[in-house]
């Protein structure tokens, strides 16, 4: 096991208001509230459910048409969901449709009833993978856009009552960069 030096995801998640963000040149991908983006067709195929039993010593395994439905029913509201969120903008620009579907799959399987700790696991590092956790989010550089009290959106801030760092050359966090997404 490696000791010692930096690693991914290691202390907090980077801030796109501080200090070290503006020195280390980070620039954040501010995503829209609103998009245009079309939630495309769910890649993947129904996932077969069946029911397990024995009779007569012998291990039964029957197809369950309607719990396979259901299923596919509750990936495919979980799927329109997330095509909704600022973050899908990002996961169409980027070309992300099957990793998105992977995600849904591994989310439904690890909250069924045979789900075990490393469902749970690859369902939690997907989410921050795709930016759906707010760490995630942070760790790829995203920002939601904040819509401002007058309805027109702007880049988040630090809290109002909050005073602003001062440094030789100013405000230090004029100095932020951000990019459209």
């Amino acid at each position: 096991m490696a000791s010692g030096g930096r690693r991914a995801r290691s202390g907090p998640a980077p801030d796109p208001l501080s200090r070290t963000s503006l020195v280390n040149g980070r620039e954040f991908t501010i995503l829209p509230l609103v998009h245009d983006v079309v939630a495309p067709e769910f890649p993947l195929p129904k996932l077969s459910q069946y029911n397990e039993y024995f009779s007569d010593g012998k291990k039964i395994r029957e197809l369950d048409e309607a719990e396979t439905e259901s299923v596919h029913e509750a990936e495919l509201s979980m799927w329109t969901r997330l095509w909704a969120k600022p973050q899908a903008a990002m996961w169409s620009r980027l070309g992300l449709p099957d990793q998105v579907a992977a995600y849904v799959r591994a989310y439904m399987e690890s909250t069924g009833q045979n789900s075990n700790s490393r469902l749970k696991t690859a369902a939690i590092r997907m989410e921050a993978e795709l930016g759906i956790s707010t760490s995630g989010m942070l760790q790829n550089g995203w920002v939601i856009e904040v819509p401002a009290a007058d309805g027109v959106a702007s880049v988040p801030s630090t809290s109002g009552g909050e005073k602003k760092r001062q440094t030789s050359t100013g405000t230090w966090s004029s100095g932020v960069k951000v990019e459209q997404a």
